[in-house]
């Protein structure tokens, strides 16, 4: 049994073979990890060649060595055996078979884990299933690292960070794509890891706004999960096709449009056909359920960079705890996720009714619906603001008093097609608050940029009309920090 988990001779004929020839160690210590190799002794071995290759130092015997004894690691009988055996031609068969070995041996490891969290610690089965999904995860995406980086690894990957943001010279883009020029500028995109709260009071448009955010992405070749617990996954369609065709959304539900019109839409079907977009419309959905789904389908498409949820407040509890602790557990339970999966997650969120008692009714953080651990869980939080919708509510309530009184009523509310609107960025852990300019098109529920709001980042369309679909497709690369 022992020899299926593991064969000394190839881990020691890889390291050879690094040895002979370092120019091939960039490509290896991508794909090998230090735990992949079975004995201690090759692990330290292993570790050292990384540490010079951080260091930019040459990767020979003398250079190995002087780690090993600066670590208190050293081997000599260890060293001489990996340095007299022969170096192979074929490493990258060796290294599967490596690899291969060790994921038996971390699979191995999880079925003891499955024990103790099961039989000894006597887990509810559902915090049992999250923690082996998780660590399935881990497994076959690689992640197994350890405890603790140290300071040479941390200022190792921070100055390549930093030299890659150089490369790109101006432009203002390091996470995901929001779709909007001006609020790229304020907040560098969505990083990965981050937890994005986009919250509003009903009817200001927080599932428009984000779905041109969605839109924007599909368009450039991305990957969108969607979780709508409020909307069938048709409805999400219909307003994804109105954004980008023009169309206005009243007229695709009844199918009311000009020969013009459906051609327009069957290219954007087309457009829609090859797009990396994943919906799942189940109504009920709790933490654990979201977690186990988003894993599979990031395990199944690794192309997706971004999940939406819409919204948070519909989410179900686990266990019948007070509602402040199930939302508490749910929004640290999307932060965790989000670093896990190393992409952003966005989560709409309501706003409580009390903030329309103010003469400002513009949201802030405290407005937030059980907002205590939301507003500490999220990395940003943007609220969407619509001043006309406030004056319409207004208009129609003093419509309906003038009536109750017997008195006539004269409308001085104009109606309009386009109207301002503000993303407020209320919280960013790691940029400037402030505020966004937007336009909202009401007949096709659409965010388009402000104009005045030129500025930002340089973008090149190809093959898609782009002035019915409001896209912005930067050239540039996700940063690998």
């Amino acid at each position: 049994m022992q020899d299926n988990l593991y064969n000394l001779a190839f881990e020691r004929s890889v390291l050879s073979s690094i040895v002979f020839e370092p120019s091939q160690f960039d490509e290896l210590s991508v794909t090998l990890k230090k735990d992949d190799f079975y004995l201690p002794a090759h692990q330290d071995i292993f570790q050292a060649m990384l540490t010079l290759l951080q260091k930019d130092q040459p990767i020979d015997e003398e250079f190995i060595k002087k780690e090993l004894i600066k670590a208190k690691k050293f081997d000599e009988q260890v060293l001489l055996e990996i340095l007299s055996a022969n170096p192979i031609s074929n490493t990258k068969a060796y290294v599967d078979e490596i690899k291969d070995k060790s994921l038996k041996r971390h699979l191995l490891t999880l079925t003891t884990e499955i024990k103790r969290v099961t039989v000894e610690e006597e887990l509810p089965s559902a915090e049992v299933v999250d923690i082996v999904e998780k660590k399935l995860y881990e497994i076959t995406q690689d992640n197994q690292t350890s405890d603790f980086k140290d300071s040479p690894k941390m200022t190792f990957d921070t100055m390549e960070y930093i030299k890659e943001m150089k490369a790109r010279g101006n432009s203002v883009l390091v996470g995901v794509d929001t779709g909007f020029k001006e609020l790229n500028k304020m907040t560098t995109g969505f990083g990965k890891g981050d937890l994005v709260i986009i919250a509003a009071r009903p009817a200001m448009g927080k599932t428009s706004f984000i779905l041109n955010t969605v839109n924007s992405l599909i368009l450039q070749g991305k990957g969108v999960a969607f979780f709508s617990l409020e909307m069938p996954a048709e409805q999400l369609m219909l307003r994804l096709l109105s954004i980008q065709t023009s169309i206005p959304l009243q007229k695709l539900r009844v199918g009311d449009m000009n020969d013009d019109q459906w051609s327009n839409l069957n290219g954007a079907i087309d457009r829609m056909n090859d797009a990396k977009l994943f919906v799942d419309d189940q109504g009920s959905l709790n933490i654990n359920q979201l977690r186990s789904k988003l894993r599979k389908l990031k395990n199944q498409h690794p192309e997706i960079e971004i999940a939406v949820i819409d919204y948070l407040q519909i989410m179900q509890g686990i266990g019948s705890q007070d509602r402040h602790l199930q939302v508490s557990e749910i929004s640290r339970g999307l932060k965790m996720l989000a670093r896990e999966l190393e992409m952003p997650i966005v989560a709409l969120s309501q706003l409580n009714r009390g903030l329309e008692s103010r003469n400002d009714k513009r949201p802030m953080l405290s407005d937030i619906r059980e907002s205590g651990s939301i507003e500490q869980d999220a990395d940003i939080i943007l609220f969407v603001y619509r001043d006309d919708v406030y004056l319409y509510k207004e208009e129609k309530e003093r419509e309906k008093a003038a009536r109750a009184e017997g008195k006539e009523f004269t409308s001085t509310y104009i109606e309009k097609e386009e109207e301002d609107a503000e993303i407020i960025i209320g919280k960013q852990r790691n940029g400037p608050t402030g505020h966004v300019k937007l336009i909202f098109q009401k007949k096709l529920t659409r965010f388009v940029d402000a104009p005045g709001y030129a500025q930002g980042v340089e973008t090149v369309y190809e093959n898609v009309d782009t002035k019915s679909a409001n896209i912005e497709m930067p050239q540039v690369e996700m940063p690998s920090i």
